[in-house]
């Protein structure tokens, strides 16, 4: 089975591939991310893709546009939604791209985070799914969480701090008033 993976960041995609190679399935990897931001960290993100894309042996489909206009004209007035927009729009394009390239199947390396919203992404998964005409393959990849974290600090690979966006980014590092929700 070919399956076309979405890869957010390097070292999410590591456990996730490993368990695909396991079962049998063929992975390769599209590494499509607009709502990284800034540019450094998009950059950082990429490179660390490369690295790891070179050692496993793993071919990878890259999407470098850096698309911050059209993350933030999707997201500026309900900042709070902007992970339904970050879910939806890189399982729209993985699926697009498994269904015009030939892959049985795909899913995506977001089912590895233990601070993603696991039940959402398997959802639009299956929606976007239907809608291409390709399998969605619905994998918990949460279980290898440190095992991941482990051989990517073997590995030496950039890891990221934060999960994207310029609103993770502040969620992460600004300074929370006494009082304020976390």
């Amino acid at each position: 089975m070919k399956v076309l993976l979405h890869a957010c960041c390097a070292n999410c995609a590591i456990f996730p591939v490993k368990t695909l190679r396991s079962e049998g399935v063929q992975p390769s990897a599209l590494f499509f991310n607009p709502n990284i931001h800034p540019y450094q960290e998009f950059a950082r993100r990429l490179d660390a893709m490369r690295v790891y894309a070179d050692r496993a042996e793993l071919s990878v489909l890259f999407r470098e546009e850096y698309a911050l206009e059209e993350f933030l004209a999707a997201v500026a007035d309900r900042p709070q939604s902007r992970c339904d927009f970050c879910y939806r729009v890189r399982l729209e394009e993985t699926a697009r791209m498994a269904a015009r390239e030939g892959f049985d199947a795909f899913t995506t390396t977001l089912l590895y985070s233990r601070h993603q919203q696991h039940d959402k992404i398997r959802a639009l998964g299956e929606e976007v799914a239907a809608r291409h005409s390709i399998a969605f393959l619905y994998r918990d990849f949460r279980s290898g969480w440190q095992e991941g974290i482990n051989t990517s600090k073997a590995m030496g690979l950039y890891r990221q701090q934060y999960c994207g966006c310029i609103y993770s980014e502040k969620d992460r590092y600004a300074p929370r008033r006494p009082g304020s929700p976390p």
